[in-house]
């Protein structure tokens, strides 16, 4: 006797549609038929992932503004540079400036034993590193690392009054 390849399933959306499983192992059939019943039916996931695509956009282009305005509000407010790089990737290095300063202030002032003489010290070594890529490149650091990350940032990644450079 043959293991079946049409199995009946009925969605949690609610449709019945008999899937053919034959492409699938013989051993795998009953449970993959299982699983597909905890899942919306084809055509209503393609409804809803639709649906969703505007407001999803809609969603990451409003929470980056709100990421840039603070990155920028932040940025005046403790005398950073403006970053130096090509114009795609200044933003976004502004974000990640912010961020993983904010996160040093917290590791290391906020829940470690520095003072504001050793956090001004780790400010100026930042404010001379104005190269976007630079912070692009460490915005999946710890903020604890950042101390030892701007040690070694080379002449490259730090700026320069020469505007022949």
């Amino acid at each position: 006797m043959a293991v079946h390849t049409q199995f009946p399933v009925e969605h949690r959306c609610g449709h019945s549609i008999t899937h053919d499983l034959s492409d699938r192992p013989a051993d795998r059939r009953a449970g993959f038929a299982r699983w597909l019943a905890g899942k919306d039916c084809s055509d209503c996931w393609k409804a809803a992932r639709d649906a969703d695509t505007g407001s999803k956009e809609e969603w990451l282009a409003a929470k980056r503004a709100q990421e840039q305005q603070a990155a920028a509000e932040w940025a005046e407010k403790f005398d950073m540079p403006p970053l130096e790089g090509p114009e795609r990737a200044l933003d976004w290095g502004e974000r990640s400036r912010h961020r993983l300063m904010t996160a040093a202030h917290t590791a290391l002032v906020v829940e470690d034993t520095w003072d504001e003489a050793d956090w001004t010290e780790l400010e100026e070594k930042a404010r001379v590193v104005t190269s976007a890529g630079w912070w692009l490149d460490q915005r999946d650091a710890e903020g604890s690392d950042l101390l030892e990350l701007l040690d070694a940032a080379t002449e490259a990644d730090r700026g320069t009054e020469n505007p022949f450079r």
